[in-house]
C-alpha cells in the first residue's frame, strides 16, 4: 500500500500536468468493495481519486481506467451526470492506476436519500439517468460486449473455482443455465446502477459514480441491479431502488424515453446479477488470501455472500411444489451455551469488541472509524459463528443439484435450503434488512 506522503507526491505530479496545486486534506472515503477513492482540495477545486488499491487488481480486468475514462466522458456528453474527469494517472507518478475527478454535490448515503427523497420524483430522476447512459453512443467505446452466454458460463467456472460447494449458488446456475434469453442490441450499460453510487442532494439525484463495471449489452441489466434486495438498504419493502414498485420504475424509464420493459428479462438479469454479487463476494476473499488488499473489510465482504444466498431463494422458491412451500423448516441447531468457567472464545471476541467501542472508538476519526466499525463487525461474524455453528456448504448436495439430480420438486430440499440461508446469515449479517422478513415468512 502506498503510503500517504507518496500518494500526496504522486497526485502533485499528476494535478501539475493540468495546472492545479499540490493536493490538500487528502482524505480516504469509505466503502470501494473494489476501487479506492480519496478527497481532497487543489486549490479552489474539490476533487476526487479513483484509483485501484493494488495494479494486480486490474490484472485480467475488461476495461482499464483509460478505458473507463473514455466511458465516462462519453457519457457525460450525452448527458448523464457523470463526473468531470480531469486528470489520469500516469506510471512515473508512481500511485498505481486511475484518475481524479471533479467532485460532485451531494452524499451517496443510501439510507439517508431514502429517507428524505420523494419517491416519485427520485424515481423519474433515476429513469431518466438511466435512459441517457442506455442511449449514449458507443461508436469508438472500449468498453467491452458482453456475451451473456459466455459471462455465464465464467460464472459457472468461478463457481466451481471457488469450491463448487454451496448448494443454493449451484440451484441458481441451473436456473441461469436453463433460461439464458436470446440476445439484444447491445446499449452501453453502466453495469453498478444502484445506490450507494448515485449521489443525491435534498433527495434529487446529482451524479452518476464508479463506472468501472461498465459494458455492452442488455439495458435489462441495469434496472435489476439496482432492483437486488441488498441494494434497497432500509427499504426492502420497495423493489423499485428502495422507492418504489417495479411497475412504477419500468413505467417512469418508458416515459423517459426508454424502450419497452420486458418483465422475463428483469427476472433473469435479478437472478443473474444476485448470483454474480455472490461470488464477487466470495472473491474478496481470494483477493485477501493473495495480499492484494489485507484489509479487514475485503474477507468481510466475502462474507456477505450469505445476504445473496437468502435472496436468491426468495426469488426461486416460487418454482417449488405448493407441499414443498409450506413444508415446516427442519429444526434449528442450538447454539452452544455459555458456560461457568474460563471465557468462551466467543466471549473473548465480545470482550474485545467492546474494548474498541470504550477505549479506542473515542481516539479515531474520518475513514478509521469505517475501519473500526467493520473489525467489530468482523469480531462478531466469528463469535456467532463459534456458538451458532452455520453450515452453508455442501459439495455433494450442490453436485446433485448442479447435475439436475436435485431440485425444488425433491421432498426436503427447499425447507433444507431455507434453515441452511436463516442459520448462515443469522451469523453473518444478522441485521440484513431481508433476514427478519424471510424468517418470518418461512420460521412459522
Amino acid at each position: 500500500m502506498t503510503g500517504l506522503d507518496e500518494l500526496t507526491q504522486g497526485l502533485a505530479a499528476a494535478l501539475a500536468r493540468i495546472g492545479l496545486p499540490a493536493p490538500e486534506g487528502l482524505e480516504r472515503l469509505s466503502g470501494g468493495a473494489n476501487m479506492e477513492s480519496w478527497r481532497f482540495q487543489a486549490g479552489d477545486a474539490v476533487c476526487v481519486l479513483r484509483r485501484a488499491p493494488s495494479l494486480e487488481m486490474m490484472a485480467g480486468r475488461p476495461m482499464d481506467h483509460a478505458g473507463e475514462v473514455q466511458v465516462v466522458r462519453a457519457a457525460r456528453a450525452a448527458g448523464v451526470m457523470a463526473p468531470e474527469v480531469l486528470v489520469e494517472l500516469e506510471p512515473a507518478d508512481g500511485i498505481g492506476s486511475g484518475y481524479v475527478m471533479r467532485a460532485i454535490s451531494g452524499s451517496p448515503d443510501p439510507n439517508a436519500f431514502l429517507a428524505e427523497a420523494d419517491p416519485a420524483l427520485a424515481i423519474r430522476d433515476i429513469a431518466r439517468e438511466l435512459v441517457a447512459v442506455h442511449r449514449t453512443e458507443t461508436a469508438g467505446l472500449p468498453a467491452p460486449v458482453m456475451d451473456t452466454a459466455e459471462a455465464l458460463g465464467e460464472l459457472r467456472r468461478r463457481f466451481l473455482e471457488y469450491g463448487g460447494d454451496r448448494p443454493i449458488l449451484a440451484l441458481a446456475l441451473k436456473w441461469l443455465e436453463a433460461n439464458l434469453p436470446p440476445p439484444v442490441t447491445p446499449r452501453l450499460v453502466h453495469g453498478d446502477f444502484r445506490l450507494g453510487n448515485l449521489m443525491f442532494d435534498h433527495g434529487r439525484l446529482t451524479g452518476v459514480l464508479d463506472w468501472e463495471l461498465a459494458h455492452l449489452g442488455d439495458w435489462h441489466e441495469d434496472l435489476a441491479f439496482g432492483c437486488m434486495t441488498v441494494w434497497r438498504f432500509s427499504r426492502p419493502d420497495r423493489p423499485g431502488y428502495g422507492l418504489t414498485t417495479i411497475e412504477d420504475l419500468a413505467r417512469a424509464y418508458e416515459a423517459a424515453g426508454g424502450d419497452t420493459f420486458d418483465p422475463a428479462r428483469f427476472r433473469f438479469w435479478t437472478i443473474y446479477r444476485t448470483f454474480w454479487w455472490a461470488l464477487g463476494c466470495l472473491q474478496m476473499g481470494g483477493f485477501w488470501r493473495a495480499g492484494h488488499d489485507r484489509s479487514v473489510e475485503r474477507v468481510v465482504v466475502a462474507r456477505r455472500t450469505a445476504e445473496q444466498e437468502l435472496d436468491l431463494l426468495l426469488l426461486l422458491e416460487d418454482l417449488a411444489p405448493e407441499a414443498e412451500r409450506n413444508r415446516p423448516l427442519p429444526p434449528v441447531t442450538e447454539p452452544l451455551q455459555p458456560g461457568t468457567g474460563e471465557p468462551s472464545g466467543a466471549e473473548i471476541l465480545t470482550a474485545i469488541s467492546e474494548w474498541l467501542t470504550s477505549d479506542i472508538k473515542p481516539l479515531v476519526s474520518g475513514r478509521g472509524k469505517f475501519d473500526l466499525a467493520v473489525a467489530r463487525n468482523a469480531l462478531g461474524i466469528v463469535a456467532r459463528e463459534i456458538e451458532q455453528r452455520p453450515v452453508a456448504t455442501d459439495a455433494a448436495l450442490a453436485a446433485q443439484i448442479m447435475a439436475g439430480e436435485a431440485d425444488l420438486a425433491t421432498p426436503g430440499l427447499l425447507a433444507q435450503l431455507r434453515r441452511m440461508a436463516l442459520n448462515k446469515l443469522s451469523a453473518d449479517m444478522p441485521k440484513y434488512p431481508a433476514l427478519a422478513a424471510a424468517r418470518a415468512k418461512w420460521d412459522t
